[in-house]
């Protein structure tokens, strides 16, 4: 039976999510699938303005060229602009490593952001509904979840929409048969092999012997959820002013306001969702809280590392070479994958130590023996820093002294000449053995900039 104005109930849900549609031009994603298809009849009865989107994944043979043949005819007919493309989803599954389902999502969202920025949509609009939200809250319930989580889908994340939650799957399927609306169906929904399938044919059925309403139940459930999400925000905030700060893309939580507070795991988990971590990573390293430092936990985007008084959250990067760079002749400029290298031979009238910064250092020339090497530090390096009068320390122990932050100890770098003696923990300590005396005949300046 068609539900009582769907196209009521769809401007009323957008009306009431604040979802700016009049006036803005929207890219709607659209499979071919009956869901898509009545989105796009309900924006052009609505007068909304709108594009169409359709990937071809290349997987299911002449079934995927039949939807990309349907959905280009349904832009050629209502007179919009229409966008398609080819994906190679297995390949990229392949090389990846990755299911198909996570090659198609990602390669199909990444293209259209880069559709919607380049013809200048407003939004991206997707169909998905009420069962699909019911859906993913029981799937995310069955792998542990929070609030969000078992909220289900967003409205809207940044210029992603999704205007459609407010119907149920029958009242979609109802619509489009009362509007006598043209659509194709997809085979591998029969499946129950992917297990967003089995939870569709199998899980909600037995849940809908209990309440008939279910989907209903749970849109109430959602709007209740979303409540509490806001109101438990509202509350952290203030606390998150003081635990959180941000030194360009590090970011720093004081281990003190963890600690002094109430429930450190839920609060920890809360900060570091944006960063990619789990909540049973954040009970781990709730638990690592008063341990020793170094300690590292990793998520798919970022490397938070156990410092003494903070816990250092930085964006994961491919490892730096380990790069040891030459340095043959005392006069020249060297590039090197992580800086430039300047030294200058001076004479000894010209050396004004107290202004030098931590990036140069001078030496007595005529002691270091040549070619010169730079690298990073290792494990049981020592040298005898300057104003030590001959007295060994490890490089370990200076960074520890110095209270350099653990991401940070990994970019310091040596300087050791010929004979293997370190000259230079750069950015931090000279030798003793090298320094310029009232005997130097010659200045040695080397210059290090990123």
């Amino acid at each position: 039976m068609l539900q009582p104005g769907m196209l009521d109930a769809f401007l009323t849900f957008i009306n009431e999510n604040q979802l700016p549609l009049s006036g803005t031009k929207t890219l709607l994603a659209v499979s071919g699938g009956v869901d898509s298809v009545v989105l796009v009849d309900l924006f052009q009865q609505a007068g909304f303005r709108f594009g169409i989107a359709h990937g071809n994944f290349g997987l299911r043979g002449a079934e995927s060229d039949g939807d990309e043949q349907l959905v280009r005819q349904l832009a050629e007919r209502l007179k919009v602009p229409f966008h398609g493309t080819q994906f190679a989803t297995q390949q990229k599954a392949d090389a990846e490593r990755i299911s198909i389902q996570m090659a198609a999502r990602e390669l199909r969202y990444a293209w259209f952001e880069e559709v919607r920025q380049q013809h200048a949509y407003d939004y991206l609009a997707t169909a998905h509904h009420a069962n699909d939200n019911l859906e993913t809250a029981l799937l995310n319930l069955s792998r542990g979840t929070g609030l969000a989580g078992f909220r289900g889908i967003a409205v809207q994340k940044g210029p992603l929409i999704r205007p459609l939650l407010f119907a149920s799957k029958e009242q979609i399927l109802d619509y489009a048969r009362a509007r006598q609306l043209p659509w194709r169906e997809d085979s591998s929904n029969a499946s129950t092999y992917y297990r967003r399938n089995l939870i569709r044919q199998e899980v909600i059925p037995i849940l809908k012997q209990i309440n008939p309403s279910l989907e209903s139940t749970h849109r109430l459930t959602t709007s209740r959820l979303a409540a509490a999400d806001a109101l438990l925000a509202e509350y952290l905030r203030p606390w998150q002013a003081q635990a959180l700060r941000h030194q360009q893309s590090t970011t720093y939580i004081s281990i003190a306001m963890l600690e002094s507070n109430s429930e450190p795991a839920y609060r920890l988990a809360w900060l570091l969702e944006p960063y990619g971590f789990t909540y049973q990573q954040a009970l781990w390293i709730a638990a690592a809280l008063s341990g020793q430092s170094g300690k590292r936990f990793v998520s798919p985007t970022h490397v938070l590392t156990k410092d003494r008084t903070e816990l250092i959250v930085v964006p994961r990067t491919e490892p730096p070479p380990a790069t040891e760079v030459v340095l043959e002749q005392p006069e020249g400029t060297l590039s090197t994958p992580w800086g430039r290298v300047q030294l200058r031979t001076l004479p000894a009238t010209a050396f004004f130590h107290s202004g030098a910064a931590p990036t140069t250092a001078f030496f007595d020339a005529d002691a270091l023996v040549f070619p010169l090497k730079i690298r990073p530090w290792q494990t049981g390096d020592s040298f005898e820093p300057f104003g030590m009068a001959g007295k060994r320390k490890k490089v370990s122990d200076l960074l520890i002294n110095a209270k350099v932050p653990l991401p940070e100890k990994e970019k310091i770098k040596v300087l050791l000449d010929a004979t293997g003696r370190i000259a230079w923990v750069l950015g931090l300590r000279t030798d003793h053995r090298f320094r310029v005396t009232p005997h130097s005949r010659a200045i040695l300046s080397i210059s290090v900039h990123a």
